[in-house]
């Protein structure tokens, strides 16, 4: 089912929310399709699954693997679905890599392990990659977010592994183009995927094949609006979309997190339930800010 040789990874793909009930805190199979029916429709390249905006850490590890075969039921042939396979351990990784590869998952995105990346240098995370690419039934992508991880992959990583037949591309969520453009530079090969909404017409500019953004979750057609019109030379209405997504993604996903997408998206008629505890839900000045925000970029609210 895999789109041919990654060349057709490109383009918005959302990183779909998980829906949980609100009195079981079960995963909610029948929101979790209609979210992803609802952002394929608005022609998305495809969705990933159990990343950071799906609280992939506050999963376990069927939970992951229901979410891929479910999603498989849902994204068509020629569309991408990728799923977090970061782990601990390079063992951990694997394992899970195998698991969601054998669900139907097209490639994973692979975020460092972190608790010990203090005292893990960039050749220890280059083995790590080198070592899961090895073994992954699927192409990874290796993805950098300091913002959760608290570790910063060195260029020098992406230098490593290169050349890996394995290895796909990677996803900057730095927030920083120079970050995004030292990667390029040293692995070129590889397709290079942006994770900040707000940056997305800039990566563009710099190279990268789109985004995994999480601002799509509830602005899709306004993404995907930047993106073509990026590839159609319309600049004007790539910067005029690009300026109507960054304080969504600023405010909204930076500042507000899981539960504030997952807000934003029932704001426009997707439910999707709570964020999963530790995580909570917004308060009422945050969630009159939200509002603000979305009718502020042209958004249509749910009807009540």
């Amino acid at each position: 089912m895999r789109p041919e040789g990654g060349l057709g990874l490109h383009g918005v793909i959302a990183p779909i929310p998980t829906p949980f009930d609100p009195l079981t805190g079960d995963v909610a199979p029948v929101q979790f399709r209609q979210a992803a029916r609802a952002l394929l429709d608005a022609g998305l390249t495809g969705l990933a699954v159990a990343g950071s905006t799906g609280e992939g850490e506050l999963l376990d590890d069927g939970e992951r693997t229901r979410l891929v075969e479910w999603l498989r039921e849902v994204v068509p042939s020629g569309k991408w679905l990728i799923a977090g396979a970061g782990a601990e351990s390079t063992r951990g990784a694997v394992a899970i890599a195998r698991a969601v590869g054998a669900a139907g998952a097209d490639a994973t995105l692979v975020r460092p392990p972190a608790y010990y990346g203090a005292v893990l240098s960039p050749a220890a995370f280059a083995d790590h990659y080198s070592r899961l690419a090895d073994e992954s039934p699927i192409p990874l992508i290796i993805y950098n977010i300091p913002k959760f991880s608290h570790v910063m992959l060195h260029d020098s990583v992406l230098r490593a592994v290169a050349d890996h037949a394995n290895v796909l591309g990677f996803k900057d969520s730095s927030g920083d183009l120079k970050v995004l453009a030292s990667y390029r530079a040293a692995a070129p090969r590889l397709i290079a995927l942006v994770g900040a909404g707000q940056l997305l017409y800039p990566a563009m500019e710099l190279g990268a094949v789109g985004g995994i953004i999480a601002v799509s979750c509830f602005a899709a057609s306004l993404a995907v609006r930047c993106y073509e019109a990026f590839q159609a030379g319309d600049r004007e209405t790539a910067g005029e979309a690009q300026e109507r997504l960054g304080p969504l993604a600023r405010e909204i996903v930076n500042g507000m997190g899981p539960a504030g997408i997952k807000a934003a998206m029932e704001a426009i008629g997707l439910p999707m339930g709570p964020a999963r505890s530790p995580l909570q839900p917004l308060d009422a000045r945050t969630m009159a800010r939200l509002t603000e925000l979305l009718q502020a970029a042209g958004l249509r609210a749910a009807a009540a």
